[in-house]
């Protein structure tokens, strides 16, 4: 049987993984909640189960070991709440960008497999552990996360490299010399600067920032009103010195000058090292903690960038779904669709900078994730929407709706805006329908509904305080 590391290296490619996440967005997802046509772009993320077909994973067949892929998981979206919004009760979601969006509805998947492992269901991703009421994923699958575009924060942090030809028109100088002026999390660039090449043109192609993507394959660049991944900024020729380039030392190709950065909307956390704000490679510093811009109201929700490094020593299930575990939930391997990307700024920022996390719980670490990039463009991101509509009259904005799906057999959709159902009116918020299935509140609510299936003689010790104070 193949398991863990060559499971991950020999069973998928990043093709296949965007592939099938984009054909699950265009047939699974309904058209509510999905960009209004050539005027809206979003994002995507996804979580795809990897396992090995259970016929041909037994016995001693010499055959060919092949396996399934499926989507389990998936989330659009682009925006985040201020922290004015912010709600105690957990019944609004904070951040919807596309990657939260994707894991809190890999939460709810995982809270049904839990249910048919209590069941004794043999279906289930989870096989009995060796303690008491705990339980364990299944030794013949793996979890590949997939996004259409760079994570924001650090992750977007990438090199601009001096190539003979820029495929993008760069923004302003006074962009960079006004980071205030944002449009619900990164900066807009003024409309006669925000045309994309043509996706086939021999400059794209051309572009490449990372050598280890098959030939033809180019990065196009996308910038402006960008909630979740790397702006370019303007060229800078100005000189740098040894530490100012040390920002970005080790990101770019053997001999290749790096001119510039591309730039993140995220800030950094209060009581951190600021940027500074100089032109050029330097006006980054790289590695730090960020959190999510918003239009005005600042947002405490941090960058997607330090959320996936996070999952990559917690894990992805939670506080709560922790209690039934014997070890966390890794992802294997995370995959990043078509876009400007560095595969350093990637590692660095979901694994690098952890490495020194130390003290951790039994079972805890952190994994060492691997990290690959699709030459497959998503057609609603913003650079493919923007060729496809060329000069065609208004703005291009993000769409403010985000959609989760779960692989659940009851009400998998969950379409949502500013942290709420779609639709859901100032006078009806507080009701039990505007809750989004994937809210604090409501994954809780799914907690307690487990565990109500669970006979109290057969919870984990974790719990055993709860058998003495029943949930209500």
């Amino acid at each position: 049987m193949v398991r863990g590391p060559a499971l991950t290296q020999t069973m998928w490619t990043a093709d296949e993984i965007a592939r099938l996440c984009y054909e699950h967005y265009g047939t699974r997802l309904p058209k509510k909640g999905k960009p209004e046509p050539n005027r809206e772009w979003t994002l995507l993320a996804a979580v795809v189960k990897v396992q090995l077909v259970a016929d041909w994973a037994c016995g001693g067949s010499n055959r060919p070991t092949q396996v399934t892929k499926e989507v389990v998981s998936m989330g659009t979206g682009t925006k985040c709440i201020g922290q004015s919004k912010m709600r105690k009760s957990g019944d609004i979601l904070n951040d919807s960008h596309a990657e939260v969006i994707a894991r809190r509805s890999f939460q709810r998947y995982l809270h049904y497999q839990l249910h048919l492992a209590a069941a004794l269901k043999e279906d289930s991703i989870f096989v009995p552990g060796t303690q008491r009421g705990l339980w364990k994923l299944r030794p013949d699958l793996l979890f590949v996360f997939f996004s259409s575009h760079t994570p924001c924060g650090d992750a977007s942090i990438i090199p601009m490299l001096e190539f003979e030809d820029q495929p993008c028109c760069p923004v302003s100088r006074d962009w960079a010399n006004n980071p205030s002026v944002e449009a619900d999390g990164n900066l807009e660039a003024p409309e006669n600067k925000k045309k994309c090449e043509d996706l086939g043109s021999p400059v794209t192609k051309k572009m490449r920032l990372e050598p280890g993507i098959p030939d033809g394959v180019g990065h196009h660049q996308s910038f402006g009103n960008q909630e979740s991944g790397p702006i370019p900024p303007s060229i800078s020729g100005s000189n740098l010195t040894t530490q100012e380039l040390a920002t970005v030392t080790g990101m770019a190709p053997s001999g290749a000058k790096v001119v510039d950065v591309y730039r993140t909307g995220a800030k950094c956390v209060p009581g951190e090292a600021g940027d500074s704000g100089k032109p050029g490679a330097a006006y980054h510093q790289v590695g730090l903690l960020r959190v999510k811009p918003g239009r005005g109201d600042r947002t405490c929700s941090m960058s997607c960038s330090d959320k996936l490094a996070r999952w990559n020593v917690l894990g992805c299930q939670g506080a709560l779904l922790m209690h039934l575990l014997e070890k966390p939930i890794y992802l294997s391997a995370v995959v990043i669709g078509r876009c400007p990307y560095s595969q350093e700024a990637m590692q660095r920022a979901l694994t690098g900078r952890c490495q020194n996390v130390s003290a951790l719980p039994k079972g805890f670490g952190v994994q060492e994730v691997k990290i690959q990039q699709s030459g497959l463009l998503f057609e609603h991101s913003r650079c493919a929407v923007q060729a496809k509509r060329a000069d065609g009259p208004g703005r291009l904005v993000p769409c403010g709706a985000a959609i989760s799906w779960s692989a659940v057999p009851e009400q998998p959709l969950d379409v949502t805006a500013n942290g709420f159902p779609q639709g859901t009116t100032k006078k009806g918020i507080r009701c039990l329908q505007a809750r989004s299935r994937i809210s604090k509140v409501e994954l809780f609510r799914s907690f307690q509904k487990l565990l109500s299936s669970i006979s109290e003689d057969k919870w984990p010790d974790s719990l055993s305080a709860i058998i003495k104070h029943p949930l209500s």
